[in-house]
């Protein structure tokens, strides 16, 4: 092969220079430039989930494109980018629980563009972001800037345009009537309100079969490195036993599933799951419905429940919880720094969702075109000095072989987290008020260590006495 691609350069250099630039740049755009995912790769990345439409004023792949140097600066290791497919114009979603039929005015009609989670065409691009050229300048880019690109995966339902309506209705959950429907709850038979997607019905052996092969697609032909599965347990399992062992023979993938179902962890199947827990706890301490001492149950619950080499993604936000619950600054109030850090310290990987990096402190909108902040202010060098301590420091080594995670007793442990991770000789200590009032405590920390946030020097001793503001934390460092 290598001497034939020699042969095809050499001829054309006798024919034209323009032929010779042409093939120069299909020889470079075919060429790898990182290394395969691995499970070294968990251990010390950031995910940042890209949400295109909203990223830029453009909402399109070339502007996102032109950031992932600003992303390198982070820390981030893996994009994973929101649904990039065609999205199903009929019964899109409007406005509460109006659907796009139910807006009469036409010009407010149009600037109702769906869920990007109702897909059409799961091998096609939205033409809204770009062409498919300019999706693997994207891919080809983040490579460049040693980043893998995940891409979401909506295998549970597909938007009513999706020609399996009226091609293979079969592949489709129906109703006493015959008429497929959109997802309905299994306990009572009602709507989720997902009424712009229609139910895809896995008991059918030719589905499993065309949706293995449309996310193998992705994978052989647009080079991408593996992706975040949508309601991953509302699909059957058999599904995800069949395709990722399928995925992988192509090229090793990165798995992450909207899901923290253990069972899904084991045998090969997904990498990462969400971490669901620890993030509500996070949100009711700060509502004051739970204290320190429940997401110790959480940590506690993990080591009982989940074999030694699961790990979770660790957030403050996503797109779910931007636009439907509330930014963090809605849901953690002043705590927002605190818990942002204690997601990277934490065993785990960190997540950065759009706009957060910039002080975004609004809901995006979710079925029409909005646009982030991109002015760098409190956030960004706060995102970019974690990102760099995760990334070079072992002892915040998250994924499969993760360092050790030890809880430090306070002596007030309702409201003061402290632990140390430590792996290779290297400790990072967390110690954080994570509560409204000023907290004043004794810690077995003794030695002196670097608070990696300010810099400066910090010597402690085992007796001594600690006055925190609230919602004040440090990250020691040895």
């Amino acid at each position: 092969m290598k001497k034939t691609i020699l042969l095809a350069v050499a001829i054309s250099a006798f024919i034209s220079c323009k032929d010779d630039k042409k093939t120069e740049e299909v020889t470079a755009s075919t060429t790898e430039t990182i290394a395969p995912v691995s499970d070294a790769l968990a251990e010390n990345a950031v995910i940042y989930e890209a949400n295109i439409r909203q990223y830029s004023p453009e909402g399109t792949f070339n502007a996102f494109t032109k950031d992932i140097p600003e992303l390198k600066k982070l820390g981030v290791k893996v994009i994973w980018l929101m649904p990039i497919y065609p999205i199903s114009m009929k019964n899109r979603k409007a406005t509460g629980e109006l659907s796009v039929e139910d807006i009469k005015d036409p010009k407010e009609r149009e600037k109702y563009l769906g869920s990007a989670y109702a897909i059409s065409d799961y091998t096609a691009i939205n033409p809204d972001y770009g062409t498919k050229e300019d999706f693997r300048k994207l891919v080809k880019t983040a490579h460049e800037n040693g980043m893998y690109v995940i891409l979401d995966w909506v295998a549970n339902h597909t938007g009513w345009d999706h020609k399996w309506i009226t091609e293979h209705p079969e592949y489709y959950q129906k109703n006493a009537k015959g008429e497929v429907t959109d997802p309905l709850n299994p306990e009572t038979g009602k709507s989720w309100g997902w009424t712009d997607v229609a139910h895809l019905d896995f008991s059918n052996k030719e589905l499993n079969e065309a949706m293995k092969n449309e996310m193998l697609y992705w994978v052989k032909e647009e080079n991408i490195d593996g992706f975040r599965c949508d309601v991953a347990d509302n699909v059957p399992t058999a599904f995800w036993q069949k395709t990722i062992p399928e995925l992988k023979k192509v090229k090793p993938v990165f798995m992450l599933m909207e899901s923290n179902k253990n069972y899904l962890l084991k045998d090969g199947l997904f990498d990462m799951a969400y971490g669901w827990e620890a993030h509500h706890v996070m949100n009711d301490i700060n509502k004051g419905t739970k204290t320190v001492k429940d997401l110790d149950a959480v940590f506690t619950k993990i080591g009982k429940e989940y074999e030694k080499n699961d790990f979770f993604m660790n957030f403050t936000s996503n797109h779910d919880e931007n636009s439907w619950n509330g930014t963090e600054y809605e849901r953690m109030g002043d705590g927002v720094e605190a818990y942002t850090a204690l997601t990277y310290i934490m065993p785990g990987m960190p997540l950065i969702y759009t706009g957060q990096e910039y002080d975004l402190r609004r809901r995006l909108k979710f079925f029409e075109k909005d646009s982030i902040p991109k002015t760098k202010a409190k956030m960004f060098p706060i995102y970019e000095k974690l990102g760099a301590l995760k990334n070079n420091n072992e002892a915040l080594n998250g994924g499969k072989n993760a360092s050790s995670y030890k809880r430090l007793a306070t002596s007030a442990d309702a409201n003061i987290l402290a632990f140390e991770r430590e792996k290779g000789g290297k400790k990072v200590i967390y110690i954080g008020n994570l509560s409204k009032k000023d907290q004043q405590f004794t810690a077995p920390i003794d030695g002196t260590f670097t608070n990696y946030m300010t810099g400066e020097k910090v010597t402690l001793a085992k007796d001594q006495k600690h006055n925190f503001k609230p919602w004040q934390y440090w990250v020691l460092t040895n």
